[in-house]
């Protein structure tokens, strides 16, 4: 994975499960991934060393994986998603049907029935 698709990975990541780093975490995460700070900008607000900073997002950027790894939030929303592109685009197909079976599945789904 290169570094475009990871940044893009933990911001997705971050969307979901941003909320539960401290806030201090979500300050140097948002600089670093969204503001485009360098770790030396970072480091130099916040008056802390590059180092922590680094060790900080490094951290940060394992909680994030951590929670999407026994939650599953974001692999949930991903398939259904995909699911609801399918069930549009056979609606618009007149399978009507085969379309209410499959929208009841993913509210079934949802539902955790």
């Amino acid at each position: 994975m290169d570094e475009l698709e990871k940044n893009e990975k933990l911001g997705d990541l971050y969307a979901y499960y941003g909320t539960l780093l401290t806030e201090g975490q979500q300050a140097y995460f948002e600089d670093y991934y969204y503001n485009d700070y360098s770790l030396g900008e970072i480091a130099a607000n916040h008056k802390v060393s590059r180092q922590a900073v680094y060790d900080n997002l490094r951290r940060s950027s394992r909680l994030l994986e951590k929670y999407e790894a026994k939650l599953h939030m974001q692999r949930d929303y991903n398939k259904i998603e995909s699911e609801l592109v399918q069930i549009y685009q056979s609606a618009g197909q007149n399978k009507i049907k085969q379309t209410r079976s499959s929208i009841k599945k993913l509210l079934n789904q949802m539902r955790g029935e």
